[in-house]
Formats: C-alpha cells, sequence, structure tokens
C-alpha cells in the first residue's frame, strides 16, 4: 500500500518535472536562424502525458500550462491556454486509438495536433491585426513530428522506472 503511494507520488513529481523541462526549453534562447525551429516542447509533453495518463491529465492542467505559456512569454494571456486546452481536448479524447498507433503514426498525429495548435494561435493573432509572414511559422510543426519519437522514449522510461 505504501509502495504504491510512494510510486504515485514518484509519477507526479516526473510529471511536473517533465513540464518545467519543457518550459525551460521553451525559454531557452536560440540563435535568430534557429529560432523558428523551436518544437511546440509544453504541447509534446501535455501530449505524452495525456496519452499515458488520461484519467488524470485533464484540460485544467492544459489551461493551466497555457497560462504559464502566456506570462512567460509575454503574450495575449490566455491564447496558449485556448490552444492547448483545445488540443488536449483532442487527445484525452482519442488517446485509446492514439495509444495504439506506432511511434511514426503518433509523429504523424502530433504533426497534426501541433498544426492544429499553431492554426489556433494564428487565428488569435489574426484577430488581434497582427500579420504573420512567411512559411517559417509552421516550422514548429515539423520540428515537433521529427522529435516526437525521443521526447515518447525518453519520458515512457522516466514513467516506467516508477511504475512498477
Amino acid at each position: 500500500m505504501l509502495d504504491a503511494q510512494i510510486n504515485e507520488i514518484r509519477q507526479w513529481v516526473t510529471l511536473g518535472v517533465s513540464l518545467c523541462l519543457a518550459l525551460l526549453l521553451m525559454l531557452l534562447p536560440l540563435p535568430i536562424w534557429l529560432a523558428a525551429f523551436r518544437p511546440a516542447w509544453v504541447l509534446m509533453v501535455l501530449i505524452f502525458w495525456a496519452l499515458v495518463l488520461p484519467g488524470r491529465i485533464s484540460i485544467t492542467l492544459a489551461w493551466v500550462m497555457g497560462i504559464l505559456v502566456d506570462v512567460l512569454n509575454g503574450t495575449l494571456l490566455g491564447e496558449h491556454a485556448l490552444a492547448l486546452t483545445a488540443v488536449i481536448y483532442l487527445v484525452s479524447r482519442f488517446s485509446n486509438q492514439m495509444r495504439m498507433f506506432s511511434l511514426f503514426q503518433q509523429g504523424m498525429a502530433v504533426l497534426c495536433l501541433v498544426l492544429g495548435y499553431l492554426f489556433i494561435l494564428f487565428c488569435i493573432q489574426g484577430f488581434l491585426g497582427v500579420l504573420l509572414e512567411g512559411w517559417f511559422y509552421w516550422l514548429p510543426a515539423l520540428t515537433s513530428m521529427v522529435l516526437w519519437p525521443w521526447v515518447f522514449v525518453i519520458l515512457r522510461d522516466r514513467y516506467r522506472r516508477f511504475e512498477n
């Protein structure tokens, strides 16, 4: 009984540490030529946890993380919260199907989910009158897809360490 509670605490600590690392990677300064390729770290970590713990990772956590992203990026309060909430809702809704996918198929799903996330942000920026130029805006979806297998394997190994 006590071991199960300790393992659950360790799982929640792993979740918290992974989300903090995702926030740090999001804030990591990059050269201008590389900044356009920055993957959606917070979204990828939330997608992983929504797949692994579909009953525990809620839309509320996605909303809170979105507010944190908004505050840390200095963007309109709520725009990332809305986008993350919408995407994590879809992931939690279809988590059973996504868990059956291979890593390549999951990567393609992550590509679509990040494109949806970016599209929501694009629409919000459009409503604000900010015109985003170029196709570079959509590159994080591609880099998130490419990095998804590594993110998945690393987080899965951390999670499994405490699962037993």
